[in-house]
């Protein structure tokens, strides 16, 4: 093994400026397929200026999972907590504030766990998880057809389905603990994968039965309430690394979720502060871009310091090769799938593009045109096994960057489709500002990104000081944030509503809050 120099601030911004491309492009998307393009492009990045040549023969594996760590945020609701903070009402906007502090912490600690795992497990555990997720996933396939073909219900009018808790996605964790339930029994065995999916989901159940059933505690009614599944999450999570000796991805998962209540509370404050300029934009997009630039430097602190802590993980013998090409077949065709699918509908709804094509919708020939780009992965992926493709860079780093750009510019150019019909000057701080935050990323990282696994590895590290100093001094940055931010705006906007937001008022004789059976739910961000 060869030394390297350690990362130092420019990586750090590389990784915040890749996550901040993620957050800009998931804002056009939305939910869990989109917050997988954020968590897949910060993991990607790390792992190819982290210096770490193991990382790098991982770099799907830390593509999949990251962007599987990230995407759980997804499911929580913030439209009306930003606009808390707009309302002018001052328990309101500290409430606001606080609530995004909860929000962004919970996202960036489910996030920050997911994105580290690879970096702690050996090929032989970390290959596991493959068969857990592909049963959760099939089961919420079989559940997403059942429920469209049994229980359909227009979007906005989900609250009358015979399915609805608080607009949780309670069944979802139910069918998760069911089918990994059912798995172990078939192999009458709990594995590392199988534990952390039944830790998890029987975390979210706990979490929103306790907060939100017995509690009753309402973050954003009548909003969704996954924020308290989340909660259980995140604890289930924990105690996974816990029972199972990963102190250090609970150590990554504080540090991000720490970072990430910071960053989502500072962003918004920001956007507030910038409203006052007069400046006529889309602010709210600018704020999600903040947010996501934040968020990715926890992730690279989280990371480049797992880099000199860690031990070299090994990937011989090569167990399960089939999960490589899973991972990268995962990134560039399920998370680019899931997401581009929207654009059909965004097209055909300008009345520009036609909805039907020779008897099919526009749907269903994207649908076609992805079933085709998969038949011709499996075929190159056979020909690989049996004979190297020369288009394959022979180094990890290499290939480790190809897979990178392949899904980055996938996306961008992706996103620019979307919004290419609905065009206007307001887009040029969003696909625009992508746009260029793309290239310096792809300069950035062919530049600085090196192989090389560096020696000088700590040793004797006493988790348990760390993790418990990470949390004392995170606990008081949290309080000092919130009521820092909730100072400021009430200096600059006082008992006046900032505009760009709804009237959203918490608590009191001037609530906004109302029952979610009164009126139709709108899609969260």
């Amino acid at each position: 093994m060869k030394t390297c120099s350690y990362p130092g601030l420019v990586e750090v911004l590389l990784v915040g400026l890749a996550l901040s491309i993620g957050w800009g492009i998931r804002g056009n998307y939305g939910h869990e397929h989109g917050a997988m393009i954020p968590g897949a492009f910060a993991a990607m990045s790390a792992v190819l200026l982290s210096g770490r040549s193991d990382w790098q023969r991982r770099i799907a594996f830390f593509g999949m999972f990251g962007a599987l760590g990230w995407s759980f945020g997804g499911s929580m609701s913030y439209g009306h907590v930003i606009g808390y903070t707009h309302s002018g009402d001052s328990l309101s906007v500290v409430y606001g504030f606080a609530c995004l502090y909860v929000i962004g912490f919970l996202w960036g600690a489910l996030g920050g766990a997911g994105t580290t795992l690879p970096a702690a497990l050996s090929r032989e555990n970390l290959t596991v998880f493959f068969t857990p997720l592909l049963v959760v996933f099939v089961s919420w396939l079989l559940e997403y057809v059942a429920v469209e073909t049994w229980f359909p219900v227009d979007e906005a009018y989900r609250h009358q389905s015979p399915l609805y808790w608080h607009d949780t996605d309670w069944l979802e964790a139910v069918l998760a603990t069911v089918a990994v339930l059912m798995l172990t029994v078939v192999r009458r065995e709990v594995d590392l994968g199988s534990s952390l999916a039944l830790h998890m989901s029987v975390g979210w159940l706990l979490g929103a039965l306790v907060l939100v059933g017995v509690l009753g505690l309402r973050m954003t009614p009548p909003r969704g309430d996954n924020w308290a599944g989340c909660v259980g999450m995140v604890i289930g999570v924990w105690v996974y690394c816990w029972r199972h000796g990963l102190p250090q991805v609970a150590r990554a998962s504080l540090i991000c979720g720490f970072v990430g209540g910071f960053g989502f509370a500072t962003a918004q404050l920001l956007k507030l502060i910038g409203i006052t300029t007069g400046w006529q934009t889309n602010w709210h997009s600018l704020m999600e871009q903040t947010y996501g630039f934040i968020n990715g430097i926890g992730v690279a602190v989280a990371m480049f310091w797992l880099a000199r802590a860690c031990p070299e993980v090994r990937d011989e013998p090569p167990v399960r090769r089939w999960t490589e090409y899973g991972a990268v077949a995962f990134v560039l065709l399920g998370i680019t799938y899931l997401n581009l699918r929207k654009n059909p509908q965004t097209w055909t709804a300008t009345g520009d593009f036609p909805s039907d094509l020779y008897g099919l919708s526009a749907v269903s020939w994207f649908d076609i045109g992805y079933v085709i780009i998969a038949i011709a992965f499996v075929a190159l992926a056979i020909a690989h096994c049996r004979r190297a493709l020369p288009v394959i860079p022979e180094t990890w780093l290499g290939a480790g960057e190809l897979l990178y750009l392949l899904f980055l510019w996938w996306m961008i150019v992706g996103n620019f489709e979307r919004a290419l019909l609905k065009f206007a000057p307001v887009r040029l701080v969003t696909e625009g500002v992508v746009y260029f935050n793309g290239i310096v990323c792809t300069v950035g990282v062919l530049m600085l990104a090196r192989a090389g696994v560096s020696t000088a590895v700590q040793s004797a590290i006493n988790w348990h000081r760390n993790i418990v100093r990470i949390i004392c001094l995170g606990s008081a940055l949290a309080v000092l944030s919130v009521v820092g931010d909730w100072a400021i705006v009430r200096a600059v906007y006082g008992d006046k509503p900032a505009p760009h937001s709804a009237k959203h008022i918490r608590f009191g004789p001037n609530a906004t809050a109302k029952d979610a059976a009164l009126q139709p739910a709108q899609p969260h961000p």
